[in-house]
């Protein structure tokens, strides 16, 4: 893919990022709506882990749907850290990663830790804080933030933040 498809997926992402933000966010609010994503799931009939912490690293929110194990609770581990470290969603990572260059042992970090992946995206206040990590394993990555975005989309009443391209290529 070249650099303009990864720049209009970034783009897409901080939109994305800005738009779903929340007025608050309590563990009730965590149970709520990881309860509403995981009723997604099982009405699609899809196989997916959901899991919501705060940034302190307790965990809020986590159920396992169908045949997801301990693999996806690792990942899903790293697009926590993820998050947390870059303040923004694990797929706006990797977009920003391709574009800039840099890689996790840019920073000195590992990749038994962190990861460039979609699945991770940040509860922000509309204050701007972050005060959780919302995050999904066993799609394709890009489909995990997809999973995601319009998850949130629904819950907030927010119908006008843009969807990814799926079209395009996400490896």
């Amino acid at each position: 893919m070249d650099k303009q498809n990864y720049t209009k997926i970034n783009e897409t992402i901080l939109k994305q990022e800005e738009m779903l933000v929340f007025p608050h966010f309590s563990n009730k609010d965590a149970w709520d709506l990881g309860c509403f994503l995981v009723n997604k799931v099982y009405e699609s009939n899809e196989s997916l882990a959901v899991a919501i912490r705060k940034l302190n690293g307790t965990m809020v929110f986590y159920h396992a749907v169908g045949n997801t194990n301990q693999n996806n609770q690792n990942w899903m581990n790293r697009k926590f850290n993820t998050v947390c470290l870059m303040e923004r969603s694990s797929l706006g990572a990797w977009a920003s990663s391709f574009l800039t260059g840099e890689k996790i042992s840019t920073h000195g970090l590992s990749d038994s830790d962190y990861v460039l992946c979609g699945g991770g995206f940040p509860i922000r206040l509309k204050t701007g804080e972050i005060v959780a990590v919302l995050t999904v394993s066993n799609f394709p990555h890009q489909l995990d933030h997809d999973f995601i975005v319009k998850g949130l989309k629904e819950w907030l009443k927010m119908e006008d933040v843009p969807d990814l391209d799926l079209t395009l290529s996400y490896e």
